[in-house]
C-alpha cells in the first residue's frame, strides 16, 4: 500500500468536484427495519445502511443514506427527539452521526478504556432531553447531545473481563442497564464511572429495556415492568426482538407478532405480521410495525420502504436496456458445505426491471436451498432469459435458467462430490456463445482447486457440454470476458494461477483451430495470480493481479510467441519513476467508453486514471466519498447515462460519471452545471458527450478567445480561467468544438456570475 499512497497524493487536488453529494446515489435495501420512531405525524425508520421518513397521511417517503449525508454504513443502533429534531445513528464501528436541522455532524468514536480491545459497536441509544445514554460492549456512557461530546463513562469491567450493556435508558436521574448479569443501575453522580459502586436490583440475561412511568425490560422470553423496585411479569413469548414504553403503553415485539398493554399490564392489541419483526410503534392508534424483510408494515401489512434491493449483500452486477441483476454471493461465503450460514447463505439474485426492485419469489419459496450465486448475466438475445452460477458445495451447486424470474432449469457439469464441479462466472460473447468457468476438482472443500476448465453452452441441445472445452492447472478461476473471438480467464490464485488468453477464432464449436497462452510471474507479472482483466479500446489487455498491474498489447499475436511480455505502466511523482499500483491487490478493471479506466484495489477504493495510466483523475475512498467500504468486489459503467455502479459486500453505490457512449463524433452535449454562480458553487465547469476527441475553443460575447483546448475520452473540464490563468469575468462564455477530422461540430453556452 506504501505505492499507492503515492499516487493518492498525486490526485488530492482535483477530486473535490467529483464527490459532491449530489452525484451519488445509493442501491442500499432498506428492508430490515432495526428502529422506528415519531416525528410529529411521520415515522423515521433506521435500516442496516440508512435511515426512511415515512408520512403516513401523505405517503411521502424519504430516505438518508452515506450518498446524501451519512457518514458510515452498517447501522446498530438509533433513537430520535421530536422536541429537538435531533437525531443520533450508532454504527458497528463504534462512530455516530448526530442529525440535527443545522447539519449531520459525525462523531468519530467512542470512549474506550486502557486494555479495552472488544467491540466498538454501538449497542442501543437512548435520548433522554440533552442526554443520551450510549451502550456498548464495555458499558454505558452518556454523551451531551447539544455539546455533541462524550460526559462521564462507566466501563463495566472486572478483573479486566467486560461486561457489554445490552440497552440502557435514563429515568428520573437513574440510569438502567440492560445486561446478559442482570439489571443494573446507578444515579448520575460523581460515584457513576465507578463500576463497583453500581446496583443490580434484577438478576437474570436482559436483551431490551425502556422507560417513561415504568420501566419495561426483557428476556428472551419474558417482559417484566414496574417502578424500579418491584416488578410484574407478563406472560410467556417466544423470541423477543423489543420492548418500548409509551406514556400509556408498553409494546412487545416478538418473534413475529406484536403484543400492546397497558401500562397496568392488560392486553390491548396483538398482531402478527406473518414474517420475522425487529420493533413496533404505535402512532394515532394505529400500529407499525419493522419487519426483516419488507420494511414498515401496517395493520393490514402493506408494506412503506424506498425502493432498493431485497438485501444489501452484493457481489456483482450485470445492466441491460436499464435493468439491472445483482449476484449476492462471496467467494469466501463457503468454506464448507458445514459451515452454512443458515439466513445469509439462501439469498438469491436481485433484479431491477427499469421502474422498481423484484426479488424472485423462487428464492422465497424455496428455502432449504443454499445459494451462493457468484454471478448472473443476461441472455442479450432474449433479455427475459437470465443464468447464474449458484458456487456452494452442495447438491445445489450448479448453473441455473430462469425466466422472467421463475425457475426454469438446473444445468450440472459433470458429475462428482459435493465440492467438484463448482461454477463460477458466465460471459456471453458477441455471437450469444455462453461460457462459464469452473473449479473442476477438489481432493477437499479448500478453494482454489488444483484444476480448472469452463464450459460452452449448447443451446440446441440445452445443456452445458459433457466434458469441459479445456482444463488448465492453474487453480481457481474468476468471470471471464469475451471479446473478439477470445476469453479471458483470470485465476487468482498465487500457486498456478494467471491469466489464460483462449483464442476459440469466433468458432466455439470448434477447437480444430484453437489456441491458447497462460500468463504468469515468467510473462512479468508480478507474481501469479490474476485477479481481474479488461480489454480496452485499443485491444490492449489490462491485468489485475495480487501484487499490481501489467498491460499486454496485441493479445492475439501473443498467443504464438513463447514468452510474451507484459509491462508495468511508470508514472512521475516528485520527479521519481513509480509503478502504478504496485504491490496492491487488483480487484477489478473496467474500461468506460472514453478508455479511461476505473481499477479497484482491494482495501484501497476506487481510482479513476485516464487510457494509458499515467493521470489519475479521481480516487474514490470509504473515506472521502459515499463507498461502503474500500473493498468494490464489481464495477459496471452504463454508457447511455454515464452511471458508474461501484458493488461491494456491504451495498452499491452509484456515481453519475461524465462519460457516455463515446464515438468520434459529438452526442447529446451537456454543459453542466449552468449556470455558474460563484457563491453557489466554485469547482470546475463540466462538459459531456464530446467526440473522443475534441478541438475545443471558449470565446467571450466578443469573439475574443478566452480559453483553448484538446479533450480526449468524451467529456472536458473547465476551471473558468482564461489562457492567463484568471477567473473569468461574469458574462456569457461560447464553446465551440470541433471532431477530430473535421467532420462534426458542437456549441454550447456557459453563463458565469461572480
Amino acid at each position: 500500500m506504501k505505492k499507492i499512497l503515492l499516487v493518492i497524493s498525486f490526485c488530492i487536488g482535483i477530486i473535490s468536484f467529483a464527490q459532491t453529494t449530489s452525484k451519488w446515489s445509493d442501491m442500499f435495501s432498506y428492508n430490515n427495519v432495526l428502529v422506528i420512531r415519531k416525528d410529529g405525524d411521520r415515522m423515521i425508520a433506521a435500516t442496516e445502511n440508512g435511515i426512511f421518513y415515512y408520512n403516513p397521511t401523505t405517503g411521502e417517503i424519504k430516505k438518508l443514506s452515506k450518498a446524501n449525508g451519512l457518514h458510515e454504513v452498517k447501522i446498530s443502533a438509533f433513537d430520535y427527539n421530536s422536541d429537538t429534531q435531533t437525531g443520533i445513528v450508532g454504527y458497528q464501528n463504534g462512530s455516530m452521526d448526530v442529525i440535527t436541522p443545522n447539519g449531520i455532524f459525525l462523531i468519530v468514536d467512542i470512549p474506550l478504556a486502557t486494555g479495552y480491545n472488544g467491540s466498538k459497536k454501538i449497542n442501543h441509544i437512548s435520548i433522554n432531553g440533552d442526554k443520551a445514554i450510549i451502550s456498548a460492549g464495555y458499558g454505558v456512557s452518556i454523551f451531551n447531545v447539544s455539546k455533541r461530546e462524550f460526559g462521564d463513562t462507566a466501563f463495566f469491567n472486572t478483573g479486566g473481563v467486560y461486561l457489554a450493556a445490552n440497552a440502557a435508558v435514563l429515568k428520573d436521574n437513574t440510569i438502567y442497564v440492560a445486561t446478559n448479569s442482570g439489571i443494573k443501575s446507578h444515579d448520575i453522580n460523581p460515584t457513576f464511572p465507578v463500576y463497583t459502586t453500581w446496583i443490580t436490583p434484577q438478576q437474570g440475561i436482559f436483551k431490551k429495556i425502556d422507560a417513561k412511568n415504568v420501566i419495561a425490560f426483557a428476556t428472551s422470553t419474558q417482559v417484566s415492568y414496574g417502578s424500579g423496585t418491584s416488578f410484574t411479569t407478563l406472560p410467556a413469548f417466544t423470541n423477543v426482538q423489543d420492548v418500548s414504553v409509551t406514556d400509556s403503553q408498553i409494546i412487545v415485539t416478538d418473534q413475529n407478532q406484536v403484543y400492546v398493554y397497558s401500562i397496568g399490564g392488560a392486553q390491548q392489541k396483538n398482531f402478527n405480521a406473518g414474517e420475522d419483526i425487529n420493533t413496533a410503534l404505535v402512532s394515532n392508534n394505529n400500529l407499525f410495525t419493522g419487519t426483516k424483510f419488507s420494511g414498515i408494515y401496517d395493520e393490514q401489512k402493506n408494506s412503506f420502504r424506498p425502493d432498493g434491493p431485497f438485501n444489501n449483500r452484493s457481489y456483482k452486477i450485470s445492466l441491460l436496456n436499464n435493468q439491472i441483476w445483482v449476484a449476492s454471493g462471496n467467494r469466501n461465503l463457503d468454506p464448507s458445505a458445514t459451515a452454512a450460514n443458515p439466513n445469509e447463505d439462501k439469498i438469491g439474485y436481485y433484479h431491477y426491471d427499469g421502474s422498481k426492485w423484484n426479488y424472485p419469489q423462487y428464492f422465497l419459496n424455496n428455502t432449504s436451498t443454499l445459494f451462493n450465486i457468484l454471478d448472473v448475466v443476461i441472455d442479450p438475445s432474449s433479455p427475459d432469459e437470465v443464468y447464474f452460477t449458484n458456487f456452494y458445495s452442495s447438491g445445489s451447486k450448479g448453473i441455473y435458467k430462469m425466466k422472467n424470474n421463475a425457475f426454469v432449469k438446473k444445468y450440472s457439469v459433470n458429475n462428482g462430490g459435493p465440492y467438484w464441479y463448482k461454477p463460477l462466472g458466465l460471459a456471453f460473447d458477441q455471437q450469444n456463445n455462453l461460457f462459464c468457468t469452473v473449479q473442476s476438482t477438489c481432493p477437499t472443500f479448500a478453494d482454489p482447486c488444483p484444476i480448472s476448465s469452463f464450459y460452452l453452452f449448447n443451446k440446441a441441445n440445452d445443456a452445458f457440454g459433457a466434458t469441459p472445452f479445456t482444463s488448465f492447472n492453474i487453480g481457481g478461476t474468476q468471470k471471464p470476458i469475451a471479446k473478439d473471438g477470445v476469453l479471458y480467464i483470470p485465476a487468482p490464485y498465487s500457486g498456478d494461477g494467471g491469466l489464460m488468453i483462449y483464442n476459440y477464432n469466433n468458432t466455439a464449436s470448434s477447437t480444430s483451430d484453437d489456441s491458447f497462452k497462460v500468463l504468469m510471474k515468467e510473462n512479468n507479472l508480478p507474481v501469479n495470480g490474476t485477479t481481474s482483466v479488461s480489454v480496452d479500446n485499443n485491444d490492449d489487455v489490462w491485468i489485475g493481479n495480487n501484487e499490481g498491474l501489467r498491460v499486454l498489447s496485441n493479445p492475439k499475436a501473443s498467443i504464438l510467441e513463447d514468452k510474451p511480455q507484459t509491462d508495468a505502466i511508470i508514472i512521475e511523482e516528485n520527479g521519481l519513476a513509480e509503478e502504478l499500483f504496485r504491490d496492491a491487490k487488483i480487484l477489478q478493471i473496467i474500461t468506460d467508453s472514453g478508455n479511461q479506466k476505473w481499477i479497484s484495489v482491494d482495501g484501497g477504493g476506487v481510482f479513476y486514471v485516464s487510457p494509458n495510466g499515467d493521470k489519475t483523475f479521481y480516487h474514490f475512498t470509504k473515506s472521502n466519498s459515499p463507498l461502503p467500504n474500500n473493498s468494490v468486489t464489481d464495477i459496471k459503467v452504463d454508457e447511455k447515462t454515464g452511471k458508474v455502479y461501484f458493488v461491494t459486500l456491504d451495498g452499491i453505490m452509484v456515481y453519475q460519471g461524465d462519460v457516455t457512449d463515446v464515438t468520434s463524433n459529438f452526442g447529446n452535449v451537456l454543459v453542466y452545471p449552468n449556470p455558474v454562480v460563484y457563491a453557489q458553487y466554485k469547482g470546475n465547469v463540466r462538459i459531456r458527450g464530446l467526440a473522443a476527441k475534441s478541438n475545443i475553443r471558449i470565446t467571450d460575447a466578443a469573439g475574443n478567445l478566452v480559453h483553448s483546448a484538446v479533450a480526449t475520452g468524451g467529456y472536458f473540464e473547465w476551471n473558468l480561467a482564461n489562457q492567463r490563468g484568471v477567473r473569468v469575468a461574469s458574462g456569457i462564455y461560447y464553446v465551440l468544438m470541433t471532431n477530430e477530422d473535421g467532420t462534426d461540430t458542437a456549441t454550447a453556452k456557459i453563463a458565469v456570475v461572480n
